[in-house]
């Protein structure tokens, strides 16, 4: 199984979601993907999160992009599982800082706010150093405007490494890479 997590004010239906989906479909795998909205607060979306890890059949797998890829390094590291990030924000509770106020998604419009509290959370979830960084996949691309990718590559040391030349936040080449992600993701 593979539990895709989306960013800030993201959704499943960003262009990453919908890629992966389809081709987990295409190799008739759709009954192996997640990917649902989740709560703007991180302890809920952690919450939400665990809830459906608690019911995979099969051991899970995460793919998170950006605020998704520090949900999945926190996941990953308490229930000892892969993870596969994106352009993740190494550090969201300071990344995200500047965020704090109102908020609409991306996707759907729909407004929320982001407070001082959500920064807190967020900063509990810190996991200051991998304990199995065999089990992770950093993906990056060195143009992204809104993170630093060097925080993520210094952050993932000892973790296999994709850095990318060029791109931006919404990691370009993403498509040249699915079945990459879901061999690693679903390998024994």
């Amino acid at each position: 199984m593979i539990v895709y997590l989306h960013g800030f004010c993201s959704s499943p239906r960003s262009e990453k979601a919908t890629l992966l989906g389809r081709r987990m479909a295409e190799r008739a795998l759709a009954d192996r993907f997640w990917c649902e909205q989740l709560p703007p607060g991180p302890r809920q979306a952690i919450e939400f999160v665990e809830g459906v890890l608690a019911k995979c059949r099969t051991r899970p797998a995460l793919v998170g992009s950006s605020l998704g890829g520090y949900y999945a390094t926190h996941l990953a590291e308490k229930h000892d599982l892969r993870a596969v990030l994106i352009n993740p924000a190494a550090f969201a509770y300071r990344s995200l800082a500047p965020a704090v106020g109102r908020q609409r998604n991306l996707h759907t419009g729909e407004p929320f706010e982001f407070t001082e509290r959500h920064l807190a959370e967020l900063a509990r979830l810190e996991v200051p150093r991998l304990s199995h960084p065999e089990r992770f996949w950093l993906l990056v691309e060195t143009g992204d405007e809104v993170l630093d990718y060097r925080e993520a590559v210094e952050k993932y040391s000892g973790a296999r490494q994709t850095v990318i030349e060029g791109g931006d936040h919404s990691f370009r080449h993403f498509a040249d890479y699915l079945d990459a992600i879901i061999d690693f993701s679903l390998a024994p």
